[in-house]
This record gives C-alpha cells, structure tokens and sequence, in this order.
C-alpha cells in the first residue's frame, strides 16, 4: 500500500503557497504602477496598454508552462493578472456591440480580460464613431464568420476610418436555443441576428419549419424580446439567457461544430512588430485587365503567406472593387515592406489597415 500525504498537510501546503501568490502578484502591480509614473514622466500617457508586450508576454508563458495547467489556463490567467495590472495605470474603456451578453462582448473580455469597462453600442458604425472621437480607447468588431464569411459592415467602414487594426482574437461560438417555452411545438417566432439565424439554419429547417425568422440587432436583443413572449425564442450564446433569465431549450445548434468567429480590435496605435503578425490593407485598382494579379505578384516573389482576400464593390462606380487583403507578417518587416512598396506602385488606391499580433489564446 502507498503512503499518501494527509489532506491537512496538503492545505497547509496550499495556504503558503497562495500567500506567496498574492505577495507577487502584488509585487507586479506595483510594478506596474511604476511603467505608469515612469510613461507620463516621458510623454507617454497614451500608451500604456501595449497590444504588442501583451502578445509577447503570453506566448512568453505558454513557452515556459510545464503544466500540469494547460497552456490555454495559464495564458488566460496571465491575461486577467495583466487586466487588473493596467488597470491600476489607466482603466480603458472598450466599445462593442451590445447590449450585454452579446459575442462582441465576450470577445472583448477574452482580448482585455475582465478589469476594463466595456461599453454597449448598438451598431458596427457606432463602435468606429466611438473610437475615432477618442469616447473609447478601443473597439471590438466581428469581421469573419468560419461560417458564413465576412461581416461586410466592418469591412465597408474602415474605407472611411482612420483607425487602425491593433490586434485579434477568435470566440468559438455555440449558439443556443433559449425561452420560456416547454416544447418546440409553442414556438412561433425566433429572433437571433442575421449570422446567427443563417449559422442554424439547417438545424432550424429540421427542427422549427413551423416559426417565423426575425432577425434582429444582436444576439442580447433576441433574449431580451424572447423574455417578454412566451411564445417567441432566441438564438443566442449562455451569457444572454444569464442575463435574461431564460430557459436553454437546445444546445449548440449550430450547423457547423467548429463554428468560429473572429473580431478585431479598433485603435489609434500602431502596434511594433512581435515575429507572429498579420498585416491588413485594402487596395483598388479600377476596372484593368490582370488588375488582381499585379497586386498579387509582390506577395509570391517575396513568398509571403496570404492569410485572406475579400473583394467588394467600391461604390465609385460600375464594376470597381476593392481588395480587403490579409498576409502574414508585419508591415515593418524587411521583404514585406519591399512588397507592400511594390502593390502600392501598382493601384489606384492603397490603405494599410494595420500591423498586428495574431491571437494568442
């Protein structure tokens, strides 16, 4: 027979180790409180979140994590200490589209952790307006679907934003079917946001013919109008029938189990390069023959990966595209630099949307 250690020796362990815990942690908050006095001393009071440091300080801990915490753990531990550390040196304010228990919100506290406030707004335009005019120091917006693809609201908007992609983050969504009702069989009406409804809609044709489809603002909104119509449901994540105290008819109807949404973050920094980038920029080159292989070329003689294209119309007239354009790597980068000088010789229009560190967890 093995020995085992008693379980109140084990806690005794416990409680001196999370007592060491807290003096380093604090330790670290001071720290932080330090970078703060010692930026505005330098001029820098408008950086004191860093997407870049954050980036390379979780894939730092990931690198070093021997378990038996799962790197995703440790990460997203370090990600709140990080949270709670900020702030103590500036609380950010960070727009999404709500209201509350939406994706875009989730998305912001996976990105910022839980120690910023985050703020709802009711449309993508909404979210831009809030940065640009410096109410919020971030936003959060969904820009692809694995799904149903691009969200074309958050592309079109940033032809006309000054603002800058500053980091990513992906949220795999499990969409639920939420109520007051006791069977399918009540169920008259389902109100979700158009994604939603069209990330189910096999699950919907098997399952509901009978219902009407309502598709509406956001997820949060479809719980909140199921909340006050016993007869009506909603398509929605688990935050919102939290806060809509809703029954979970069904869970993760989605269509397609690895359903995934990626949102970026909006901003006014730049951020430096961390060696695990992507660069955004949208061309135009006017209606040309072999147009889109000359915006091309540069990214395949420098051998550059291309993550993404999306083309949609320009708006200036009949037939004109623009190219939305993802590639790995960041703009600072040498070769691609060379390239992006190259793509920029060869179109109408040229707009870098950013330079920033792909999502860590």
């Amino acid at each position: 027979m093995t020995s085992t250690t008693p379980l109140s020796e084990l806690r005794k362990k416990i409680d001196a180790i999370d007592e060491q815990i807290l003096q380093l942690v604090n330790q670290r908050a001071s720290c932080a409180v330090e970078v703060a006095k010692t930026k505005i001393a330098q001029g820098e009071q408008g950086t004191f979140y860093r997407p870049d440091r954050e980036s390379l300080v979780l894939r730092r801990i990931m690198d070093l994590n021997q378990g038996p915490l799962s790197n995703h753990t440790a990460a997203h531990f370090f990600r709140e200490l990080m949270s709670a550390c900020l702030a103590l040196e500036q609380p950010m304010d960070i727009a999404f589209l709500g209201p509350e228990g939406t994706f875009t919100q989730q998305a912001a506290y996976k990105h910022f952790g839980h120690a910023v406030k985050t703020i709802p707004v009711t449309t993508i335009n909404e979210i831009f307006n809030a940065v640009e005019c410096d109410n919020c120091q971030f936003g959060v917006v969904p820009v692809e679907n694995s799904t149903e693809g691009v969200i074309s609201h958050t592309l079109d908007r940033f032809l006309t934003s000054p603002l800058k992609i500053c980091g990513e983050v992906e949220i795999r969504v499990h969409q639920n079917l939420m109520g007051q009702a006791t069977s399918l069989a009540e169920i008259t009406e389902v109100f979700s946001h158009q994604q939603s409804l069209a990330q189910c809609r096999q699950w919907l044709d098997n399952h509901l013919p009978h219902a009407r489809l309502t598709a509406v603002s956001s997820n949060a909104e479809a719980a909140r109008l199921a909340s006050v119509n016993k007869q009506s449901v909603a398509i929605a994540g688990m935050v919102a029938a939290e806060i809509y105290n809703l029954n979970i008819i069904e869970k993760n109807i989605e269509d397609e189990s690895n359903n995934t949404t990626r949102f970026i973050i909006i901003g006014q920094q730049s951020p430096s390069p961390t060696g695990n980038d992507k660069t955004s920029l949208v061309v135009s080159t006017g209606n040309q023959p072999g147009a889109l292989h000359k915006i091309l070329e540069p990214f395949a003689k420098f051998n550059i990966g291309m993550v993404n294209i999306e083309s949609r119309p320009s708006r200036q007239g009949l037939w004109d595209y623009v190219f939305f354009i993802d590639i790995e790597g960041h703009s600072e980068d040498k070769d691609i630099a060379q390239a992006l000088v190259m793509v920029r010789d060869n179109v109408k229009m040229f707009k870098l949307l950013g330079s920033y560190p792909k999502a860590v967890l």
